[in-house]
C-alpha cells in the first residue's frame, strides 16, 4: 500500500490532483487510478474530493504521515551511505525567513562552497512557523531563525547573537533624545551596544508597523510595550521584518528590526536607531535541526564553519 506513496504525497503538497500529474509527469487518469488503487488496499478513501483544495480523509492523514516518515528513514539510510563512502558531495536543504534568505545565507553558502563546490544548497523562503513543520517532515535539514522554540523534536545551536532596535524615521525622530540615539555607522562599528535604551514611552503617540506575534520580533515588541504601559497606535501588521523596516524607512511609522538586518540593508536609510530593554531586546540566531534525524556529514560541517567563523 505503500510502494506509490510518492502519488499521494505530492497529492497532498500540491492540493490537487491535476497539479501533481504535472509534477509527476503523468496523466491525470491515470494519477487517479494508482490512487484508487492504494485506497482499495488501505480499505477506506485517503482524499476528500469534496473539498478544494483537496483534503484528507482521517486515514488519509495516518497514511501520509507514515509515509513521510517512511521517506524521511529512506532519505537518512542514502546520506549515511554517501557519507560512509567518504564522498564530499550532497544536497543541503536549508530554510529562512525572506531576510535570512536574501541577506544572509548566500554570504554563508558562498563562502563554504569554496571549500566544499560538491556540495549544493536548496534554500527555502517561508515564514517561521512554515518552515518549522517542513523541518519536523523531514523536508528540510537545517532552518536559520531567530525565534526561540520549546519543540521537544528540534535540536538548536547557536550562530550568532543579535540586538532589537526600535527604528524611526529621521523625521519622527525627537531631538531631545540624542543622546539615546545612534546611526548606520555605530550599528556596523559594534559601538551602539553601549549606549542606554530610549524609554519607550516617549513614543507612545507615534505610528508603529508591527509584526504578528507568532514572530518572535512581533513576541518582543508586545512585551516592551506591555512593560511601558503602551497601547501602540498600529498603522500596519506584517509578517516579515524586512517589509516592516522598508515601510518604516519611507516614513510612515516606526519599526523593531535587528542589528543584524541594519547591518544588511541600512545604506541609504535615514533612520535613527535606539536601544531597547536588553530583557527583551538581546536574542540569538539559531541553527535549527531535527532530534534523532540521521544528519549527514556537509550538514554538520556547514554548521560548525558558520558558527566558527561568525565568532571570527
Amino acid at each position: 500500500m505503500f510502494r506509490n506513496k510518492e502519488y499521494v504525497l505530492t497529492i497532498y503538497r500540491e492540493g490537487s490532483f491535476t497539479k501533481a500529474a504535472e509534477k509527476l509527469f503523468v496523466s491525470q487518469p491515470s494519477l487517479s487510478a494508482s490512487v484508487k488503487r492504494i485506497e482499495e488496499k488501505v480499505g477506506s478513501p485517503i482524499f476528500d474530493r469534496s473539498t478544494s483544495p483537496i483534503t484528507l480523509t482521517e486515514v488519509g492523514r495516518e497514511y501520509v504521515s507514515t509515509a513521510q516518515e517512511m521517506d524521511d528513514m529512506e532519505e537518512s539510510f542514502r546520506r549515511y551511505i554517501l557519507d560512509r563512502a567518504s564522498l564530499v558531495k550532497g544536497k543541503i536543504r536549508i530554510g529562512g525567513s525572506s531576510f535570512f534568505s536574501a541577506f544572509v545565507l548566500p554570504k554563508m553558502i558562498s563562502d563554504f562552497k569554496l571549500l566544499h563546490d560538491g556540495i549544493s544548497f536548496e534554500v527555502h523562503e517561508d515564514s517561521t512557523k512554515n518552515l518549522m513543520v517542513k523541518l519536523n517532515t523531514g523536508e528540510l535539514d537545517i532552518v536559520v531563525d531567530n525565534t526561540v522554540l520549546t519543540d521537544d523534536e528540534i535540536v538548536s545551536e547557536r550562530y550568532m547573537r543579535e540586538m532589537l532596535l526600535l527604528a524611526v524615521p529621521r523625521a519622527l525622530a525627537k531631538p531631545e533624545l540624542s543622546e539615546y540615539a545612534f546611526c548606520l555607522s555605530d550599528i556596523k562599528a559594534g559601538t551602539h551596544a553601549e549606549r542606554e535604551p530610549v524609554d519607550l514611552r516617549v513614543y507612545a503617540d507615534a505610528p508603529f508597523i508591527l509584526l504578528h506575534r507568532e514572530n518572535d520580533t512581533g513576541k518582543r515588541a508586545d512585551a516592551i510595550f506591555k512593560s511601558a504601559g503602551i497601547s501602540p497606535k498600529v498603522a500596519f501588521m506584517i509578517d516579515q521584518q524586512v517589509t516592516a523596516y522598508n515601510i518604516s524607512s519611507s516614513g510612515i511609522g516606526i519599526s523593531f528590526v535587528s542589528d543584524t538586518l541594519v547591518k544588511h540593508i541600512g545604506d541609504g536609510v535615514d533612520m535613527v536607531y535606539y536601544n531597547l530593554p536588553p530583557e527583551h531586546a538581546k536574542r540569538s540566531i539559531y541553527f535549527f535541526r531535527k532530534k534523532n534525524h540521521y544528519q549527514p556529514l556537509a550538514c554538520r560541517s556547514f554548521i560548525d564553519y558558520s558558527i566558527i567563523n561568525a565568532k571570527s
